[in-house]
Parts: C-alpha cells; sequence; structure tokens
C-alpha cells in the first residue's frame, strides 16, 4: 500500500533514493509472534559507519532480526524529511529520522508516530578550518554554512544556531548542501563555505581522512534535545505494533553489542554493507570507521556508565520532548507546541526492553569475525 505525501513539495519525493534492497512491505503486519517483513529507511543517502551498523548490520548478521521472525530490508533516503515520507506513504516501515523533522510531519497531519529514542545526545555541532577567525553566532553574518542537505537535520540545525546568536537564518546567512565525507571536508577546504553544520561521527570521518578542524562550542538552548527517534506509518501502526516491538527489541540488542564491541559491530558492517570499504580492504578502514562509529555510538547512548549500566533503551522524557518543540520551534521547523499524544506512543518500549542484557554483553564480549 504506497501513497503519495501530498502535504509535502513533490521535489521531496524524489529525494528518496531506493537501495538494492527492495522497497516497502505491504505483508509486514503479520501476527502477533509471527514471521513479518519490514523495510527500514535509513535517513542518509550514504552509508557508513552509524545506525545502519550499530542498529541494522549487527541485528541482521547476529540473528537478533531472525530470533523475532523478522526479514528486515533497507532502504536509503535523502535526509530525515524523506524518510519520514517513506514510512508516511508505505514504501518504508520504520525509520530512524530526526525528531524534529518528526514533530514537523505531525503539524502538517503527516501520518506517522514516533515510537523509541535513538540517539539521546545532541550530535550536532559547528566546524571551521583550525586558521578561521570565526568562534561563534554572532561572527556568521554573511556566510556560508556548509549542510548535509537543506532536507536533513543539518539544515534547522543550522538555523538555530544562527538564530540563537540574535542573527536571521533566513537574511544573514546561507545555506549550502555539501553532503558528507570528503565531499564535504572539500567544500571546507576550497573555501566554498565558511563551516559545517555536520554531526559528530561525520566529522570523525573528516578528521580520519587528513582535515583538521575546530569546533565551535554550542549554545546552551541545544542542551537536552533528542535527535534520530524510530518513527512508524501511522495508519497502520495498530496492525504492526507487534513486529515493532520485535524490532525495536532487536535493534536494542544490536545497538548494546555494538557499544560493547564496536571494532566487531564495525566488521560485520563490512559483511553486510560492503560499499562501506569503497574498494579498500577492511585492514585498511577498520580503524578509522571503528573511531567513526564509536563517536556516533557515544550520541547514542548515555553520557555516563558502561554498556552494563545501559539500560531504558528508547526512553524520552517529557522534558527532552518539552526542549526538542522548543528547539523545532527556534529552527523553524514547526509553528506552534504539537500534540505529542499525536506524535508518541512509548508503548513498546517495555517489550522492547525485555531482552537478556547479560547475554548480549557477554557475546560481544567473546565475539570474533
Amino acid at each position: 500500500m504506497k501513497r503519495k505525501w501530498a502535504l509535502l513539495p513533490a521535489a521531496l519525493a524524489a529525494a528518496l533514493v531506493l537501495s538494492a534492497c527492495g522497497g516497502g512491505s505491504d505483508d509486514g503486519a503479520g501476527g502477533e509472534g509471527k514471521e513479518a517483513k519490514l523495510t527500514m529507511a535509513i535517513a542518509s543517502a550514504v552509508i557508513g559507519p552509524k545506525e545502519e551498523v550499530a542498529v541494522y548490520a549487527v541485528a541482521k548478521e547476529l540473528g537478533y532480526f531472525a530470533e523475532e521472525k523478522l526479514t528486515v530490508e533497507t532502504i536509503n533516503a535523502d535526509g530525515s524529511v524523506a524518510a519520514l515520507q517513506a514510512v508516511a506513504s508505505g514504501s518504508g516501515d520504520i525509520t530512524p529520522a530526526d525528531a524534529g523533522s518528526a514533530l514537523g510531519a505531525v503539524e502538517k497531519n503527516v501520518p506517522i508516530k514516533a515510537i523509541g529514542g535513538l540517539v539521546q545526545n545532541w550530535p550536532w555541532v559547528m566546524a571551521v578550518k583550525p586558521d578561521s577567525p570565526l568562534t561563534g553566532g554572532a561572527d556568521l553574518r554573511g556566510k556560508k554554512i556548509g549542510v548535509i542537505s537543506l532536507a536533513s537535520g543539518s539544515a534547522p540545525y543550522a538555523r538555530a544556531y544562527v538564530k540563537a546568536a540574535g542573527l536571521d537564518p533566513a537574511k544573514d546567512v546561507e545555506l549550502l548542501p555539501v553532503g558528507v565525507g570528503a565531499q564535504a571536508a572539500a567544500a571546507l577546504n576550497d573555501g566554498k563555505v565558511d563551516m559545517l553544520a555536520l554531526y559528530t561521527q561525520a566529522y570523525a570521518v573528516i578528521e580520519n581522512a587528513g582535515t583538521e578542524l575546530k569546533y565551535l562550542t554550542n549554545p546552551d538552548v541545544f542542551t537536552g534535545i533528542r535527535s534520530l527517534t524510530f518513527s512508524v506509518g501511522a495508519r497502520d501502526f495498530d496492525a504492526k505494533k507487534d513486529s515493532y516491538e520485535r524490532f525495536l527489541r532487536a535493534a536494542y540488542k544490536a545497538m548494546l553489542f555494538s557499544a560493547k564491541n564496536p571494532e566487531a559491530a564495525m566488521k560485520i558492517g563490512y559483511k553486510v554493507f560492503p560499499q562501506i570499504l569503497a574498494g579498500k580492504s577492511a585492514d585498511e578502514r577498520l580503524k578509522a570507521d571503528t573511531e567513526s562509529l564509536t563517536a556516533w555510538l557515544k550520541t547514542a547512548t548515555p553520557a555516563s556508565g558502561d554498556p552494563e549500566q545501559f539500560g531504558d533503551w528508547g526512553a524520552i522524557s517529557d522534558d527532552e520532548w518539552a526542549k526538542t518543540q522548543a528547539y523545532t520551534k527556534e529552527a523553524g521547523q514547526i509553528t506552534g507546541d504539537v500534540d505529542m499524544k499525536k506524535l508518541w506512543d512509548p508503548s513498546l518500549l517495555s517489550g522492547a526492553n525485555d531482552f537478556d542484557k547479560a547475554a548480549v554483553l557477554s557475546k560481544a564480549a567473546n565475539y570474533t569475525a
């Protein structure tokens, strides 16, 4: 069942990039404990050492999806807006997409629901070249800011950063899509942009490739804001609740494994997504990619403590949602408060956390690829 997202510009529909893994899953509902097929929409056009490894590849390779009687495939979308479009239209079932984009979608009556958190700690930060005179938002008037794309969480973050400095993001700066990796680094090094607005894992990739960066301090307004959050289509939510709970359980087990042994997770990532290697050997890439994955995991797991203490996977407090709403308004993604009953349904999280954490940690500690 595939529908057009009529409330968004047609150009966004073209942003959806289907991978070789295939499209949506009309038979994904299943029944309680029955076999089901789901499609995860990755909110990025580029596969890298981030959620697609720590959530999807590990869960697939270690049999966590199979244990839940799930067959899960992936598609790629050019940013969170396009990924949410995919699950709303039925070409995908679940996506780890930006919470602000999800709030914006619900304000426009787009049929989605958020069912569990993923990235817990604010991952976005501004970066400039080491010799740049820029030190903060007050220096940005007339500057060009490189964002991943105008449909990613990068753009609203850049706007909110500028707005927090008392400037008008529509008039005082220019946002230019630069992608990630070498493309983003080249845009900064060649002077096409004055600064980058990326997430920490993306910067780890750039630094590992030899580009030095200087990071600017985020204003306090960004503290406590949530980022990537699992969202699904609302139209068939009730029919697929059981499948979604099983997906979350497999995903959070994979996250715990990855947090305990990121190098093993990265090796698994190469098996499932060999395109990450970009023609190089695993030995050539493993150290840098593991550092990149570790940087991402630091944003997606509690800020303190060890994996042995991690718990309450997917929980988002009312205070965190309030801060996220305030940020999303500041960024211009929503115009007023969103009724959280329309968006947030944490009813699956108790079951999603019902797994043997000690067994996952033991497997991670003793895993050899």
